[in-house]
């Protein structure tokens, strides 16, 4: 079985990812803070974008794999996908420019949504319920 879908997100989701860690290391660079965030709000900023997208992404592309691989509907894959990658952009933007403002809860929950929904059809595929 062929997991296609996850793998076009985890691609540009990784594309993604790379310009975040980069903006970490110019700044570190540009402000010679090379451990933590020594009091520099832009980069406590960049630091918290770029950490939640590591710690969130990687756990649902795992289990949008799984959704993928236990036969999950394309519509499904295609939605979570779309839903994750635009959530990560709308929560790292908005963490970028205001620090806390409501796109950035609606980004996680434009995270957890499909990282819940993947894993439920996963156990549930698992469980036999669509056999």
């Amino acid at each position: 079985m062929s997991i296609s879908i996850t793998v076009l997100f985890v691609a540009l989701l990784a594309l993604i990812q790379f310009p975040m860690t980069v903006a970490v290391g110019l700044h570190r660079t540009r402000s010679n803070i090379h451990f933590m965030d020594g009091g520099d709000t832009d980069l406590m900023r960049r630091m918290r974008a770029h950490g939640n997208f590591t710690e969130t992404v990687p756990i649902t592309l795992l289990a949008m794999a799984a959704a993928e691989f236990t036969g999950a509907p394309a519509v499904l894959l295609w939605t979570g996908g779309l839903v994750l990658l635009l959530g990560r952009m709308l929560h790292y933007v908005t963490i970028r420019r205001y620090g806390w403002a409501i796109g950035r809860a609606v980004g996680m929950a434009m995270t957890f949504l499909p990282m819940v929904g993947f894993a439920l059809y996963s156990l549930a595929a698992v469980g036999g319920m669509f056999a």
